[in-house]
């Protein structure tokens, strides 16, 4: 199933149809967006992709094998302390290491 807001292409029966958000798209709609595009985009308000940086710039995944029950403790750590498992997991292995 696509993300909300993509565009579906769908073919059959020698047909197509254009959704967005599962309502067609008409011509006067894509009209609208060529003017918006042609008009320029103020580039700080578009919406920024990927995940954000989590310290001083760009992170290293780091596979990590946590058993059941230790995994069970973190999750419930994590959601007591209303933190994701990774940032619980940046902030115990900041406090071990010392660096803020």
């Amino acid at each position: 199933m696509p993300r909300p807001g993509t565009a579906v292409f769908v073919y059959g029966m020698g047909m197509s149809e254009e959704t967005v958000d599962g309502r067609p798209v008409t011509d006067q709609q894509i009209q609208a967006w060529a003017d918006e595009a042609e008009a320029g985009y103020d580039v700080s308000r578009l919406r920024r992709r990927g995940r954000p940086t989590a310290g001083d710039g760009p992170g290293t995944p780091v596979p990590v094998r946590l058993d059941a029950t230790l995994l069970a403790a973190l999750t419930d750590r994590a959601e007591r302390e209303h933190m994701t498992r990774s940032e619980a997991i940046r902030a115990a292995v900041r406090a071990w290491t010392h660096v803020a």
